[in-house]
């Protein structure tokens, strides 16, 4: 190779839009996208829910629930898809998710929100690792980058727009058509990756039902009701939440270990690495963007409007950081992206701890939460990447599902703590906030420490 040499672009590579791929990619990065708002939409919808159904008690469990039901669907779905391929479980999804909202659009009673809402949890939790099974058998290893690089530019608009959208829809139409409009696209978007999906259903030679099925669906149940545990203790106050907090820790001590993959507690190079790196980087972003909003809103002065812009740079950033990732080819800059992503995300979170002190401008804060959403975006796609590539065949479904148990529960515990000490202060002032962005930029920082051991052949 020589100096002139473009080096680190992509050379012409096949589209995820050519003939084969095209309703595929639409359709999957669709689900993704409706995902995404959904998420979005329902937090912003939910207040108006309690209020018109006088129901602030169960307000916790619309969260807590479709969380924890979430967990219990991404265990089956990879157990499902390693089995008989991905398509059961999206289809599966699908219509949990579609049910889920159609109950939770139509209750008449905050009970039956909630239900809806775990309902369509579950059935989100089957599609979000089905997804991943999917793009592991169905587009070739040099397109995997870029399809991850769609997934997060799907989550990128509605996370800017969806909120808003949902407003206007409380407002002028109605809460209950944010859970209802959405199956209006999720049916259309299933229909267009049916036929891709039957290319890929046939299942991998073996039994349909692996040993210790049964058990593995036990611990996830005890994982589930650890989680809403947490969630549950991070909102409560004094010693109730110290105790409900330990308690869900014990849980997912005892739970999380045997869904995850052998050596995990161990760091062990390759495939267990990279799921503690993932859990790591959900838990360092988002135990530090809880924070961003009552820091800008309530310290700073800035509008509701003017907070969420720094939210919306991380997501943009996120994006661009994900395709540029999805661009580079040269194996030595491939194998940089994960410590190089999480000293960014350390970094941008010390910019923005920065703008706790009144003398230093906002648009600082802002620039550091643009360089974290960055470093999220070479780190999150390159993990998804690697855990299909350390996944022998038959094997996707369970290493995707145990990526995105990670993920989620790192990122509940650090939230229900971070939760917990805001409970407790009754005004928060600089040192809460330093605390949290402390610990948040700590995680990113021990990230890129183990983040050398990702790859199995590494001597690092």
């Amino acid at each position: 190779m020589t100096a002139t040499e473009p080096a680190t672009l992509a050379p012409a590579a096949p589209s995820l839009f050519t003939g084969r791929f095209r309703a595929l990619t639409v359709g999957t990065v669709t689900l993704v996208s409706l995902l995404a708002f959904e998420s979005l939409a329902v937090t912003t919808a939910m207040p108006t829910v309690a209020r018109s159904l006088d129901g602030l008690a169960l307000y916790a469990l619309a969260f807590g629930g479709p969380f924890a039901s979430g967990v219990v669907g991404m265990v089956v779905s990879g157990i499902w898809s390693d089995a008989r391929g991905p398509g059961t479980p999206t289809r599966h999804g699908v219509l949990w998710f579609v049910v889920g909202l159609l109950i939770a659009g139509s209750a008449q009673s905050m009970g039956w929100v909630a239900a809806g809402r775990i309902v369509q949890g579950f059935g989100s939790g089957l599609l979000s690792v089905a997804l991943y099974v999917t793009v592991g058998r169905a587009y070739p290893e040099d397109l995997h980058r870029r399809i991850f690089a769609a997934f997060a530019a799907a989550w990128v608009v509605p996370s800017l727009v969806g909120p808003a959208i949902a407003g206007l829809i409380v407002q002028y139409v109605g809460w209950r058509w944010v859970f209802l409009a959405v199956p209006v696209l999720t049916v259309p978007a299933m229909l267009l990756i049916q036929p891709g999906l039957r290319r890929i259903d046939a299942p991998v030679s073996g039994p349909r039902t692996a040993p210790g099925t049964f058990r593995r669906i036990a611990w996830a149940f005890g994982a589930a009701v650890s989680a809403a545990l947490l969630h549950y203790g991070g909102q409560q106050r004094g010693a109730t939440a110290v105790v409900l907090l330990a308690v869900a820790v014990v849980g997912l001590g005892l739970c999380a270990p045997r869904l995850l993959p052998a050596g995990f507690l161990r760091l062990r190079r390759g495939l267990p690495t990279v799921i503690a790196l993932r859990g790591l980087a959900s838990a360092a972003f988002a135990g530090a963007e809880v924070f961003i909003p009552l820091l800008l809103s309530r310290e700073r002065g800035l509008s509701p409007a003017a907070a969420g812009f720094a939210l919306a740079a991380g997501a943009l950033a996120w994006s661009a950081g994900s395709a540029l990732q999805s661009r580079l080819t040269q194996p030595r800059l491939r194998a940089a992206l994960p410590r190089v992503g999480m000293l960014c995300v350390a970094a941008g979170i010390g910019f923005v701890a920065l703008t706790v002190s009144e003398s230093v401008p906002v648009l600082i804060g802002i620039a550091g939460w643009g360089v974290a959403g960055a470093g999220m975006g070479m780190v999150y796609p390159t993990l998804s990447v690697l855990t299909l590539e350390l996944s022998a065949p038959g094997e996707e479904g369970c290493n995707s599902s145990a990526l995105q148990l990670g993920d989620s529960l790192f990122a509940a515990t650090v939230l229900a703590f971070g939760g917990a000490m805001f409970a407790a202060t009754t005004v928060p002032g600089a040192g809460t906030y330093l605390a949290g962005f402390a610990v948040a930029a700590g995680l990113a920082l021990l990230g890129a420490v183990i983040s050398g051991r990702v790859d199995p052949r590494s001597t690092t």
